[in-house]
């Protein structure tokens, strides 16, 4: 089935949602992935429990809620999909309590030319990648 589950992403559900292209900082080795602002907002303020779903797989990640940040067993997420730089994630809010937070994960893979790749360096909205 192209573009279902199974490929790993379908149509978002409309609940609140952050993307980003991972660059280097978001992989080893120092594997930070910090909240971007708007979706700070929605989250709790305490050190939080946060569950990633992608497929049928969960990982258990610590939201640190001051920094807004995951720690850095990010890194078993990352690790075990193969993620590299270029590579995008979306991660849609499923589940937001004061105890647990879930999102749900899509990823889509990048596979940039290496020469576009030394470029990228946590790019956002306001700064994207432009390929011409």
């Amino acid at each position: 089935m192209t573009g279902g589950q199974e490929d790993g992403y379908w149509p978002l559900s409309g609940k609140p949602f952050f993307d980003l292209i991972l660059s280097k900082s978001h992989l080893y080795p120092r594997y930070n992935l910090f909240i971007p602002a708007g979706m700070q907002l929605l989250l709790p303020s305490q050190n939080t429990r946060v569950v990633l779903t992608y497929k049928d797989k969960t990982w258990d990640v610590m939201l640190y809620g001051k920094g807004k940040r995951f720690d850095s067993s990010w890194r078993h997420f990352v690790d075990d999909n193969h993620l590299k730089a270029g590579d995008a994630c979306v991660f849609e809010l499923m589940e937001c309590l004061s105890t647990k937070v879930t999102f749900k994960v899509q990823i889509l893979r990048g596979d940039l030319p290496a020469e576009l790749l030394a470029n990228i360096s946590g790019e956002t909205a306001a700064a994207p990648i432009v390929i011409e």
